[in-house]
């Protein structure tokens, strides 16, 4: 293959709408693409082709530029930019559309004639080219699923368990100049190069063994105590077979190399680091931990494993409903502790999970809120004793990564440390009077979830809340007015609408304009029909159960969760990864064209549940 059909075959091969063709389809793909390049305010699709390639029949995918198109009256329908592409030729649809190029771009041409020959030979291409949203986004679920069951923690590439370059010296380099650089980067061995060449690997042993023991001049080149003839491996090698090499062998390292060039040194430090990093090995640390200080280094530990877990492909539920469970085994300890320290409750008491904690849909970057419910027989000057527990168990949790919250919705807050029968007025004050605060709360208050003490004095409150609620068309009412101003941030015309701020500029709050409108309309259904889950899917599949939303609607937005869920999580690890605090601004540039279309169907199935829930409401019913 030369040059020019390389460069395509890279390029194409990157494009997600082409992962599921084998490497013999790529080059078939290849041989018959046609380069167009459009100058600014030429006409897309392209003119003058040659007759053997008219423009009706062609898929196009801009290599580099800018395209606009829009419908039969002009009106705006999308922008196409580099890796983008425009399929609809390709399909059986009746809608035409026009285009200018907008910049100077390039353009690849590929026969709809080999699109569908190639649809017909695999399935995972042809769900591609499906017409709704909805069968899009399940088709892409689906897939990251059956990426994720394949995988195991002994299925990790080696190149994903390092997160440092290899330190390399050349071979004429002193013993004593390598020393110094292990010492300065840390390290307990540099691989050796000859120029461009890896040629052996100096450890910590070998300095030992080989020069202190020898008493070898420390100016002598560290070629002469280095390893020769090493074992590597390349970059795609799982960490099994790693594993294996590194008992057969009997060695402490492993060069991973990329086409033949060194890019990373596995450790056996490396793989102990990878398999610690394990939600059960944590847990287990947990409930040994006998102070704050050893939970808050515990959970140092947390970002790794967000890291890992991603990399692993685990589904955003599952993500959410592991760190919920380390979070409640923290919590727990630190209530432990709590008890050890001060001594026995004077009553009985309940701590309760609130936000995405009770909702079991955590990650590693949450900020704390809880509650704690006591005993009616509470004493005036009990709440001395429950103030310092709040106060230990806050401080721990905020020594451990999870940030005070900003609202105040914690235990420390008096308001939120109260006796049963107090709770209760709460939760009934907040329904028969639906203020702004109240619909504030609601997000936090009522998906709470029992952590720690007697859950009995929460059956009660649970009950009379959901009996309440189900019962008070007005504050359904106004908990579906609440829920529609949380608006997916997707345009009239499918484009996205971003921040334009100095510290988030153009991008999207996934959180707030995608995940949070699908956890608001779970909720509005849970209450409404007086469901006692608090977790978003079980939520909506309870809903569906109930007769409150059909079926399909509920798999549509359980599928748009987990498919923003698990953008989001990508983007916390990229931001961990390079040294940066996780959040939840994504900027839609980071990703391909295809994960670009399917968040804009992701966006698309909320719009239309949120407009669903806008006519029912407008009509007098809401589920």
């Amino acid at each position: 293959m030369d040059i020019e059909l390389q460069e395509i075959h890279d390029f194409i091969a990157r494009n997600t709408l082409f992962d599921e063709l084998p490497d013999s389809s790529l080059a078939i793909l290849v041989k018959n693409i046609t380069i167009r390049y459009l100058r600014r305010g030429q006409v897309f699709p392209p003119e003058g082709l040659p007759k053997k390639h008219s423009p009706e029949k062609h898929l196009y995918i801009v290599r580099s530029g800018v395209i606009t198109l829009r419908d039969a009256e002009g009106n705006l329908i999308e922008k196409l930019a580099e890796n983008d592409s425009h399929i609809s030729q390709c399909l059986e649809v009746s809608t035409k559309t026009t285009g200018l190029a907008n910049e100077d771009s390039l353009v690849y041409l590929i026969p709809c004639s080999l699109i569908k020959t190639l649809r017909e030979e695999s399935t995972g291409f042809n769900s591609h080219f499906l017409s709704s949203a909805e069968h899009r986004m399940k088709h892409a679920v689906e897939k990251r699923q059956q990426r994720s069951d394949s995988q195991n923690a002994m299925r990790y590439l080696v190149c994903d368990l390092t997160d440092r370059k290899p330190v390399m010296v050349q071979s004429s380099e002193t013993i004593a100049n390598t020393a110094t650089i292990m010492t300065t980067e840390n390290v307990s061995s540099a691989l050796v190069m000859e120029g461009e060449n890896l040629v052996g690997m100096i450890t910590d042993r070998d300095l030992r063994s080989r020069c202190i023991a020898e008493k070898l001049d420390t100016q002598s080149p560290v070629a002469t105590i280095m390893t020769k003839d090493l074992i590597t491996v390349d970059d795609k090698t799982i960490l099994s077979e790693a594993l294996l090499l590194m008992t057969r062998n009997q060695i402490q390292h492993l060069p991973i190399l990329k086409n033949k060039q060194p890019i990373g040194n596995l450790s056996v430090s490396d793989v102990i680091r990878h398999l610690g990093t394990n939600a059960a090995f944590i847990a287990s640390d947990i409930e040994k931990a006998n102070s704050p200080e050893a939970l808050a280094k515990i959970s140092q530990r947390l970002p790794e494993l967000h890291v890992q877990l991603v990399i692993a492909n685990t589904s955003a539920s599952q993500i959410g409903e592991i760190f919920s469970m380390i979070t409640d085994s923290i919590t727990c300890r630190l209530l432990k502790l709590a008890e050890e320290k001060l001594g026995p409750a004077p009553v009985p008491y309940l701590w309760l999970a609130g936000g995405s904690q009770g909702r079991n849909e955590q990650t590693s970057h949450s900020d704390q809120d809880n509650a704690l419910f006591i005993d009616d027989s509470m004493k005036p000057d009990d709440d001395k004793y429950f103030k310092a527990l709040s106060t230990y168990v806050s401080d721990g949790l905020n020594a451990c990564g999870y940030v005070y919250c900003p609202g105040d919705a914690m235990a420390t807050n008096p308001e939120w440390r109260q006796p049963v029968a107090v709770w209760k007025k709460y939760f009934s004050n907040w329904i028969e009077r639906p203020e702004k605060k109240a619909l504030m709360l609601a997000s936090i208050f009522f998906d709470l979830r029992p952590v720690y003490g007697e859950t009995a004095l929460f059956d009660d409150v649970q009950a009379s809340m959901l009996n309440a609620a189900q019962e008070n068309g007005i504050f359904i009412a106004y908990l579906v007015a609440n829920a529609l101003t949380h608006r997916p941030p997707l345009g009239f015309f499918r484009n996205f609408v971003l921040i334009h701020d100095q510290e988030h500029d153009n991008t999207l709050d996934v959180k707030h304009r995608g995940i949070v409108p699908i956890i608001d309309i779970a909720r509005v259904f849970a209450l409404s029909k007086g469901i006692k889950a608090v977790n978003t899917v079980e939520r909506l599949q309870a809903a569906c159960e109930c007769g409150a939303m059909s079926k399909e609607m509920s798999e549509n937005l359980i599928d748009a969760l987990e498919y923003i869920a698990m953008l989001r999580n990508q983007h916390q690890v990229e931001r961990i990864r390079a040294g940066k605090p996780a959040d939840n601004y994504l900027d839609p540039k980071s990703l391909s064209g295809l994960e670009r279309g399917h968040l804009k169907d992701a966006f698309a199935i909320i719009k239309s549940m949120q407009e669903v829930l806008e006519n029912r409401h407008q009509t007098g019913r809401i589920a």
